[in-house]
């Protein structure tokens, strides 16, 4: 397994996150415990879940699932970098969500409960919301750092000038603020180059792609006698159908180099100093397992090239991208 510093901090996590959004869903009680045991066997230190994962309100059902791998004990907590997020509706209290000082206080304690440890590594902000200040968010979240509750702090799916002006507010304040921002980021969906990833570059803020398979649509056709799983809904199948000319050509390319499309897809996002890890959300042991070729995988600059032409960037950077 690679390691590396996630953002500027001195914190190493594996470059493959593992997502648990399956877990719970997916994915049954005893099958996630064998997924987060491989991963432990194969170097993966990096877990990634979120309150709302198990989507039945206050239920916090993956969460729960972790806490109770957790607890059958033999260093499995020691071992893993366990990252959570807060933001999606816990009640039916308006204040059961989002960031308010009472809301960061009490999703944080439940999480631990549900977890069953008594601190978070990485307390992440799951979307960004406009109807708050950076100075009642970080004075909530300094206050969980003093009691040992939480380490770092990170982001998901915030804009460029979010990251911005979340990171000044925690210099104002003398406060670490954000070393990480998950997006999503994949072939097909790169609109992060504009100005997210930049802004991540300039603040120290690791990335952490989400959905690097683009919902399965980079993850080849199921072979034959195999289910789809996400890609069997009617939204990805519809999305199949918009993009069929772009996977043909991406399949061709990856039978061309005797690679497996999920694979390639996974290298290219690696590829990118921006980024720290990618989120892998396996459902079995062995979709886990074939991942991990993705590590070994050298994209040549013929390859990239390819790669651009069927799946087209916005061009690079802001302003660049769009002005001279």
């Amino acid at each position: 397994m690679i390691y590396k510093h996630l953002g500027r901090s001195g914190l190493e996590v594996s470059r493959l996150c593992l997502g648990t959004m399956n877990f719970g869903v997916q994915t049954d009680e005893q099958t996630s415990f064998r997924i987060m045991d491989r991963a432990l066997e194969l170097g993966i230190n990096f877990f990634d879940t979120a309150n709302v994962y198990g989507w039945q309100l206050s239920e916090g059902i993956t969460e729960k699932i972790i806490g109770r791998w957790f607890a059958q004990g033999g260093g499995r907590r020691e071992k893993v970098v366990i990252a959570t997020k807060l933001y999606g509706k816990m009640g039916e209290s308006p204040n059961e969500q989002k960031y308010s000082a009472l809301a960061i206080r009490a999703q944080c304690d439940a999480s631990l409960k549900r977890l069953q440890t008594d601190h978070l590594d990485l307390y992440q902000f799951h979307h960004i919301w406009r109807d708050v200040t950076w100075d009642e968010v970080w004075q909530a979240m300094e206050i969980l750092a003093a009691q040992g509750k939480i380490i770092y702090n990170g982001s998901s799916n915030f804009a460029g000038w979010h990251i911005a002006q979340a990171s000044e507010a925690a210099t104002r304040r003398n406060y670490l603020g954000l070393i990480s921002e998950q997006s999503l980021y994949n072939l097909n969906a790169r609109t992060v180059e504009l100005e997210v990833l930049p802004a991540c570059k300039a603040y120290g803020i690791g990335v952490i792609p989400w959905s690097p398979l683009a919902a399965g649509l980079l993850a080849g056709r199921p072979k034959s006698g195999e289910a789809g799983g996400r890609r069997d809904t009617p939204r990805t199948k519809e999305m199949f159908e918009k993009n069929k000319q772009k996977v043909d050509a991406f399949e061709a390319l990856c039978k061309s180099l005797g690679e497996e499309p999920a694979n390639i897809a996974m290298a290219w996002v690696l590829k990118n100093d921006a980024v720290t890890a990618t989120i892998v959300g396996p459902r079995t042991v062995q979709q886990l397992e074939s991942i991990l070729r993705a590590l070994e995988i050298t994209l040549s600059n013929e390859t990239l090239s390819a790669l651009d032409k069927i799946f087209p960037g916005p061009g690079g950077a802001a302003p660049e991208a769009y002005a001279w």
